[in-house]
């Protein structure tokens, strides 16, 4: 049986009612947000080499909309608008952070451990969502009380 401890840690109890923690890097995150984070990487135009970019250092919307090689990172063209539509949305879920310098937050935005988590469970490219799929997330993103 697992517990959930009123520091949002988990632990296994057996029958004898002793217990251990259960440890991940992904313990105070639940499934439910797991599955929301992946279904946007999958529905995002966004490839792989997009988020391993991230990984490396902090870009900016306007950055990555400049970039000329634009067919590497995204499977559509982008603007800067949608992009940054995009990166507040993959920020809401979990999947990217705005980096932090001396003078507080700034446009550039970074790769969460979440986020680097969820790229661990793909080999190679991301898998692209099914038509369902991305209509399931589109009304999650933008109608998110039906």
């Amino acid at each position: 049986m697992v517990v959930t401890d009123t520091l949002g840690g988990k632990r296994e109890e057996n029958e004898s009612r002793s217990s251990k923690v259960v440890t991940s890097s992904t313990t105070l995150v639940s499934a439910r947000a797991l599955k929301r984070a992946q279904q946007a990487m999958r529905c995002l135009p966004f490839r792989r080499a997009f988020y391993d970019e991230l990984e490396h250092e902090a870009l900016s919307s306007t950055q990555l909309s400049s970039q000329k090689n634009w067919m590497a990172i995204s499977r559509k063209p982008l603007s800067r608008s949608s992009t940054e539509d995009d990166l507040i949305w993959l920020i809401q879920v979990g999947v990217l952070r705005r980096e932090v310098d001396g003078q507080g937050l700034t446009e550039r935005v970074r790769l969460t451990p979440m986020g680097r988590d969820l790229l661990d469970g793909w080999q190679g490219e991301i898998p692209t969502a099914d038509a369902l799929q991305i209509v399931h997330h589109w009304l999650r993103r933008h109608r998110p009380r039906l």
